[in-house]
C-alpha cells in the first residue's frame, strides 16, 4: 500500500465485482487468522442475490470490506464479514463500511441488522455500539479457535445514516 493515510474524500464504497476478489482474498488472509472465507465463497457472494459485497477503495487501493447476507422473507440482515487492512484502520473505513451495509440493508427494506463479533475484538465492538449495536447474547465456542462470539443487533429506523 503506498499511501496509510486515505484521505476521507477520496474513499468510495461500492459493491464488489469479480475485478476485486483477488484483493478480497488477500485481505481476508492477512486480517483474519481463522475462519476465512475461500475463494469459492467470495465467487458465490459476489455472485447471490441474497448477499453483497461492498468494498471501500481509495486511489486505486483496497482498503476494506463487509459482506451483507439477506434471508428471504425475512427483515433481518447479517453483517457477516468487515474487514479492513491494518494501515487504514482508526480513519473511519470499518465505519463507513457498516454505515454503507445498514443503508444496504433499509434499501432491502430490512427492520434490523445482526452480527456476530470476537469476544477478544474490543476495537470492533466499540465500533459497533458507536453506532448503536446493542450486545443481545453470546455464542459460546463459536469460532474455530473455540473462541465466544458476541451477539449484536440494531434496529433500522429510516432516517439513520
Amino acid at each position: 500500500m503506498t499511501s496509510t493515510h486515505p484521505d476521507k474524500d477520496t474513499v468510495r464504497i461500492r459493491r464488489a465485482v469479480r475485478g476485486d476478489l483477488a484483493e478480497l482474498i488477500a485481505l481476508e488472509n492477512r486480517v483474519f487468522s481463522g475462519d476465512r472465507l475461500s475463494a469459492r465463497q467470495w465467487n458465490r457472494h459476489l455472485a447471490s442475490d441474497t448477499a453483497r459485497v461492498l468494498v471501500a477503495r481509495s486511489h486505486g487501493m483496497l482498503l476494506g470490506a463487509s459482506v451483507v447476507f439477506f434471508r428471504s422473507n425475512s427483515s433481518i440482515a447479517r453483517l457477516y464479514s468487515l474487514a479492513t487492512v491494518p494501515e487504514a484502520r482508526g480513519r473511519g473505513i470499518g465505519e463507513r463500511l457498516v454505515a454503507a451495509s445498514e443503508q444496504l440493508a433499509r434499501r432491502r427494506h430490512c427492520r434490523s441488522i445482526r452480527l456476530e463479533v470476537r469476544r477478544d475484538n474490543s476495537s470492533a465492538q466499540r465500533l459497533y455500539e458507536r453506532r448503536g449495536y446493542l450486545r443481545i447474547g453470546e455464542r459460546p465456542r463459536y469460532y474455530e479457535d473455540g473462541e465466544t462470539a458476541l451477539r449484536y443487533g440494531k434496529v433500522l429506523s429510516r432516517t439513520q445514516r
